[in-house]
Protein backbone atom coordinates (compact mmCIF):
# COMPACT_ATOMS: atom_id res chain seq x y z
CA UNK A 1 0.00 0.00 0.00
CA UNK A 2 1.63 3.69 -0.96
CA UNK A 3 2.69 5.39 1.88
CA UNK A 4 0.15 8.61 1.03
CA UNK A 5 -2.71 6.14 0.99
CA UNK A 6 -1.53 5.19 4.65
CA UNK A 7 -1.59 8.28 5.96
CA UNK A 8 -5.02 9.03 4.52
CA UNK A 9 -6.39 6.21 6.22
CA UNK A 10 -5.27 7.52 9.52
CA UNK A 11 -6.08 10.55 8.94
CA UNK A 12 -9.57 9.91 8.17
CA UNK A 13 -9.39 7.13 10.87
CA UNK A 14 -12.14 6.94 13.87
CA UNK A 15 -9.43 7.14 16.91
CA UNK A 16 -7.40 9.82 14.85
CA UNK A 17 -10.37 12.03 15.25
CA UNK A 18 -10.99 11.48 18.84
CA UNK A 19 -7.66 11.72 19.39
CA UNK A 20 -7.59 15.06 18.39
CA UNK A 21 -10.63 15.93 20.24
CA UNK A 22 -9.02 14.54 23.37
CA UNK A 23 -5.96 17.06 22.81
CA UNK A 24 -8.32 19.83 21.96
CA UNK A 25 -10.01 19.96 25.14
CA UNK A 26 -6.70 19.33 27.37
CA UNK A 27 -5.43 21.85 25.97
CA UNK A 28 -8.58 24.01 26.29
CA UNK A 29 -8.15 22.97 30.39
CA UNK A 30 -4.14 24.22 30.01
CA UNK A 31 -5.08 27.37 28.99
CA UNK A 32 -7.70 27.65 31.51
CA UNK A 33 -5.14 26.67 34.35
CA UNK A 34 -3.09 29.38 32.90
CA UNK A 35 -5.15 31.97 34.34
CA UNK A 36 -4.36 30.61 37.95
CA UNK A 37 -1.41 32.42 39.02
CA UNK A 38 -1.28 30.05 42.39
CA UNK A 39 -1.28 27.28 39.24
CA UNK A 40 1.19 28.82 37.31
CA UNK A 41 3.99 29.28 40.04
CA UNK A 42 3.16 25.40 40.98
CA UNK A 43 2.95 24.02 37.57
CA UNK A 44 4.14 26.31 35.01
CA UNK A 45 6.57 24.31 33.34
CA UNK A 46 4.44 21.47 32.98
CA UNK A 47 1.21 23.68 31.64
CA UNK A 48 4.38 24.95 29.16
CA UNK A 49 4.90 21.53 27.58
CA UNK A 50 1.43 20.38 27.46
CA UNK A 51 0.65 23.29 25.75
CA UNK A 52 3.82 23.39 23.59
CA UNK A 53 3.29 19.63 23.10
CA UNK A 54 -0.22 20.14 22.15
CA UNK A 55 0.38 23.04 19.18
CA UNK A 56 3.00 20.75 17.85
CA UNK A 57 0.21 17.98 17.55
CA UNK A 58 -1.99 20.01 15.51
CA UNK A 59 1.00 21.15 13.16
CA UNK A 60 1.58 17.08 12.28
CA UNK A 61 -2.39 16.98 11.45
CA UNK A 62 -2.27 20.34 9.68
CA UNK A 63 0.86 18.99 7.47
CA UNK A 64 -0.71 15.37 7.25
CA UNK A 65 -4.16 16.71 6.08
CA UNK A 66 -1.77 18.96 2.99
CA UNK A 67 0.04 16.05 2.45
CA UNK A 68 -3.10 13.98 1.81
CA UNK A 69 -5.24 16.18 0.30
CA UNK A 70 -2.72 18.65 -1.61
CA UNK A 71 -4.35 21.66 -3.40
CA UNK A 72 -7.83 20.42 -1.58
CA UNK A 73 -6.90 20.93 1.85
CA UNK A 74 -7.39 24.77 0.65
CA UNK A 75 -10.55 24.52 -0.70
CA UNK A 76 -12.42 23.29 2.79
CA UNK A 77 -13.58 26.47 4.63
CA UNK A 78 -12.85 24.37 7.83
CA UNK A 79 -9.38 23.20 6.97
CA UNK A 80 -8.83 27.09 6.63
CA UNK A 81 -10.27 27.68 9.93
CA UNK A 82 -7.97 25.40 11.62
CA UNK A 83 -5.03 26.31 9.89
CA UNK A 84 -5.67 30.15 10.89
CA UNK A 85 -5.99 29.40 14.54
CA UNK A 86 -2.66 27.48 14.37
CA UNK A 87 -0.86 30.26 12.64
CA UNK A 88 -2.13 32.47 15.00
CA UNK A 89 -0.86 30.36 17.99
CA UNK A 90 2.71 30.49 16.45
CA UNK A 91 2.72 34.25 16.91
CA UNK A 92 5.16 36.11 19.52
CA UNK A 93 2.96 36.50 22.34
CA UNK A 94 6.35 37.90 24.65
CA UNK A 95 4.60 41.46 26.11
CA UNK A 96 1.46 40.94 23.88
CA UNK A 97 -1.66 40.39 26.34
CA UNK A 98 -4.25 39.96 23.43
CA UNK A 99 -2.05 37.59 21.34
CA UNK A 100 -1.53 35.29 24.37
CA UNK A 101 -5.19 35.61 25.02
CA UNK A 102 -6.16 34.36 21.39
CA UNK A 103 -4.39 31.21 22.17
CA UNK A 104 -7.79 30.10 23.46
CA UNK A 105 -8.78 30.10 19.83
CA UNK A 106 -7.32 26.41 19.95
CA UNK A 107 -10.90 25.55 21.89
CA UNK A 108 -12.64 26.19 18.55
CA UNK A 109 -11.08 24.10 16.78
CA UNK A 110 -13.83 21.36 18.63
CA UNK A 111 -16.53 22.88 15.87
CA UNK A 112 -14.47 21.73 13.04
CA UNK A 113 -13.41 18.07 14.53
CA UNK A 114 -17.09 17.27 16.02
CA UNK A 115 -19.45 16.60 13.39
CA UNK A 116 -22.43 18.13 15.77
CA UNK A 117 -21.03 21.23 16.24
CA UNK A 118 -20.27 21.30 12.43
CA UNK A 119 -24.20 21.04 11.40
CA UNK A 120 -25.00 24.07 14.16
CA UNK A 121 -22.26 26.59 12.65
CA UNK A 122 -23.22 25.40 9.49
CA UNK A 123 -27.09 26.03 10.12
CA UNK A 124 -26.37 29.66 11.67
CA UNK A 125 -24.69 30.53 8.71
CA UNK A 126 -27.27 29.43 6.54
CA UNK A 127 -29.67 31.68 8.73
CA UNK A 128 -27.77 34.74 8.39
CA UNK A 129 -29.60 36.50 6.08
CA UNK A 130 -32.98 35.81 7.46
CA UNK A 131 -31.16 37.17 10.49
CA UNK A 132 -29.92 40.44 8.66
CA UNK A 133 -33.35 41.62 7.34
CA UNK A 134 -34.29 40.94 11.31
CA UNK A 135 -31.56 42.94 12.76
CA UNK A 136 -32.14 46.30 10.19
CA UNK A 137 -35.77 45.79 11.68
CA UNK A 138 -34.54 45.54 15.59
CA UNK A 139 -32.14 48.41 14.48
CA UNK A 140 -34.66 50.89 13.11
CA UNK A 141 -37.38 50.10 15.77
CA UNK A 142 -33.92 50.85 18.56
CA UNK A 143 -33.12 54.14 16.57
CA UNK A 144 -37.23 55.12 16.16
CA UNK A 145 -37.93 53.82 20.13
CA UNK A 146 -34.14 56.07 21.33
CA UNK A 147 -35.29 59.47 19.19
CA UNK A 148 -38.87 59.22 21.00
CA UNK A 149 -36.82 58.70 24.35
CA UNK A 150 -34.57 61.14 24.21
CA UNK A 151 -37.17 63.65 22.83
CA UNK A 152 -39.19 62.76 25.71
CA UNK A 153 -37.53 62.25 28.87
CA UNK A 154 -33.96 63.79 28.37
CA UNK A 155 -34.48 66.12 31.23
CA UNK A 156 -36.34 63.51 33.19
CA UNK A 157 -33.37 60.91 32.88
CA UNK A 158 -30.19 62.63 31.50
CA UNK A 159 -28.21 59.73 32.75
CA UNK A 160 -30.42 57.44 30.29
CA UNK A 161 -32.04 59.09 28.06
CA UNK A 162 -29.89 62.65 27.81
CA UNK A 163 -28.71 61.90 23.99
CA UNK A 164 -29.15 59.32 21.23
CA UNK A 165 -26.20 57.11 21.92
CA UNK A 166 -27.17 57.15 25.57
CA UNK A 167 -30.95 56.61 25.06
CA UNK A 168 -29.58 53.83 22.36
CA UNK A 169 -27.49 51.49 24.59
CA UNK A 170 -30.36 52.46 27.67
CA UNK A 171 -33.06 50.83 25.21
CA UNK A 172 -30.38 47.83 24.22
CA UNK A 173 -30.37 47.43 28.18
CA UNK A 174 -33.51 46.86 28.26
CA UNK A 175 -34.19 45.11 25.48
CA UNK A 176 -32.22 42.38 27.62
CA UNK A 177 -34.66 42.57 30.59
CA UNK A 178 -31.54 44.41 32.46
CA UNK A 179 -33.42 46.64 35.46
CA UNK A 180 -36.15 48.00 32.42
CA UNK A 181 -38.35 48.53 35.63
CA UNK A 182 -36.10 50.59 37.82
CA UNK A 183 -35.40 52.72 34.58
CA UNK A 184 -39.10 52.78 34.14
CA UNK A 185 -40.20 53.68 37.34
CA UNK A 186 -37.61 56.43 37.95
CA UNK A 187 -39.01 58.02 34.47
CA UNK A 188 -42.42 57.32 35.82
CA UNK A 189 -42.16 59.48 38.83
CA UNK A 190 -42.42 62.19 36.71
CA UNK A 191 -44.12 60.54 33.86
CA UNK A 192 -47.36 58.52 34.61
CA UNK A 193 -48.22 57.42 31.34
CA UNK A 194 -44.44 56.30 30.40
CA UNK A 195 -45.47 53.24 30.77
CA UNK A 196 -47.14 52.72 28.10
CA UNK A 197 -44.09 53.54 26.14
CA UNK A 198 -41.28 51.59 27.78
CA UNK A 199 -44.45 48.03 27.88
CA UNK A 200 -44.81 48.68 23.96
CA UNK A 201 -41.03 48.89 23.37
CA UNK A 202 -39.98 45.98 25.33
CA UNK A 203 -43.10 44.05 23.91
CA UNK A 204 -41.97 44.61 20.16
CA UNK A 205 -38.34 44.19 20.65
CA UNK A 206 -37.66 41.91 23.45
CA UNK A 207 -41.24 38.89 22.46
CA UNK A 208 -41.59 39.66 18.71
CA UNK A 209 -37.90 40.30 16.85
CA UNK A 210 -35.80 38.43 19.39
CA UNK A 211 -38.37 35.77 18.97
CA UNK A 212 -37.55 36.16 14.94
CA UNK A 213 -34.35 35.37 15.35
CA UNK A 214 -34.94 32.28 17.50
CA UNK A 215 -37.52 31.19 14.78
CA UNK A 216 -35.39 31.48 11.80
CA UNK A 217 -32.14 29.95 13.45
CA UNK A 218 -34.27 26.51 14.81
CA UNK A 219 -35.79 27.14 10.98
CA UNK A 220 -32.40 26.70 9.35
CA UNK A 221 -31.02 23.89 11.86
CA UNK A 222 -34.54 22.29 10.45
CA UNK A 223 -33.23 22.47 6.99
CA UNK A 224 -30.06 21.30 7.54
CA UNK A 225 -31.26 18.54 9.02
CA UNK A 226 -33.35 17.73 6.40
CA UNK A 227 -31.04 18.10 4.15
CA UNK A 228 -28.60 15.49 5.52
CA UNK A 229 -31.29 13.26 5.92
CA UNK A 230 -32.29 13.66 2.00
CA UNK A 231 -28.38 12.88 1.16
CA UNK A 232 -28.42 10.26 3.75
CA UNK A 233 -31.67 8.32 2.26
CA UNK A 234 -30.02 9.38 -1.35
CA UNK A 235 -26.78 6.78 -0.07
CA UNK A 236 -29.21 4.12 0.95
CA UNK A 237 -31.05 4.17 -2.20
CA UNK A 238 -28.26 3.69 -4.06
CA UNK A 239 -27.03 1.21 -1.58
CA UNK A 240 -30.29 -0.99 -1.66
CA UNK A 241 -30.13 -0.60 -6.22
CA UNK A 242 -26.19 -1.73 -5.84
CA UNK A 243 -27.66 -4.80 -3.73
CA UNK A 244 -29.94 -5.27 -5.94
CA UNK A 245 -27.93 -5.65 -8.64
CA UNK A 246 -25.39 -7.76 -6.88
CA UNK A 247 -28.17 -10.37 -6.25
CA UNK A 248 -28.72 -10.51 -9.95
CA UNK A 249 -25.50 -10.93 -11.15
CA UNK A 250 -25.24 -13.71 -8.48
CA UNK A 251 -28.63 -15.27 -10.02
CA UNK A 252 -27.47 -14.85 -13.45
CA UNK A 253 -23.64 -16.73 -12.30
CA UNK A 254 -25.53 -19.33 -10.52
CA UNK A 255 -27.85 -20.26 -13.70
CA UNK A 256 -25.06 -20.04 -15.54
CA UNK A 257 -22.39 -22.17 -13.92
CA UNK A 258 -25.30 -24.95 -13.69
CA UNK A 259 -25.92 -25.00 -17.40
CA UNK A 260 -22.23 -25.15 -17.60
CA UNK A 261 -22.28 -28.42 -14.70
CA UNK A 262 -25.23 -29.97 -16.81
CA UNK A 263 -23.31 -29.70 -20.17
CA UNK A 264 -19.95 -30.83 -19.03
CA UNK A 265 -21.90 -34.30 -17.20
CA UNK A 266 -23.44 -34.63 -20.59
CA UNK A 267 -19.92 -34.47 -22.25
CA UNK A 268 -18.54 -37.18 -19.62
CA UNK A 269 -21.53 -39.31 -20.67
CA UNK A 270 -20.97 -39.94 -23.95
CA UNK A 271 -18.82 -42.19 -24.98
CA UNK A 272 -15.21 -41.71 -26.57
CA UNK A 273 -15.87 -41.07 -30.00
CA UNK A 274 -19.30 -41.15 -30.22
CA UNK A 275 -19.70 -37.92 -31.23
CA UNK A 276 -17.93 -38.23 -34.78
CA UNK A 277 -19.72 -41.35 -35.80
CA UNK A 278 -16.94 -43.45 -34.76
CA UNK A 279 -16.94 -47.30 -32.70
CA UNK A 280 -18.20 -46.83 -29.47
CA UNK A 281 -14.88 -48.37 -28.66
CA UNK A 282 -12.18 -46.40 -29.63
CA UNK A 283 -10.51 -49.56 -31.51
CA UNK A 284 -13.35 -50.76 -32.42
CA UNK A 285 -13.18 -49.50 -35.75
CA UNK A 286 -9.59 -51.65 -36.24
CA UNK A 287 -11.12 -55.28 -35.21
CA UNK A 288 -14.11 -54.82 -37.79
CA UNK A 289 -11.29 -54.03 -40.39
CA UNK A 290 -9.84 -57.04 -39.76
CA UNK A 291 -12.96 -59.24 -39.21
CA UNK A 292 -13.44 -58.02 -42.85
CA UNK A 293 -10.08 -59.03 -44.29
CA UNK A 294 -10.82 -62.72 -42.73
CA UNK A 295 -13.79 -62.65 -44.45
CA UNK A 296 -12.48 -61.89 -48.25
CA UNK A 297 -9.97 -64.16 -47.34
Amino acid sequence: MPFRERIRRMVEARWFQRTIVAVIVINAITLGLETSPTVVDRWGEVLYVIDHAALYVFVAELLAKIYVYRLRFFTDAWNLFDLAIVVISFMPTTGVTVLRALRILRALRLISVVPSLRRVVAALLGAIPGMASIALLLGLVLYVAAVMATKLYSRTAPDFFGDLPTSLFTLFQMMTGDAWSDIAREVMAEHPLAWVFFIVFVLVCTFVVLNLFIAVVVSAMEEEHKREHSMEDVILAQIAELRAEIRELRAAAGTDGRELADAMATAASVPNGASNGAHPNGNGGRRAGRKDRRRGR
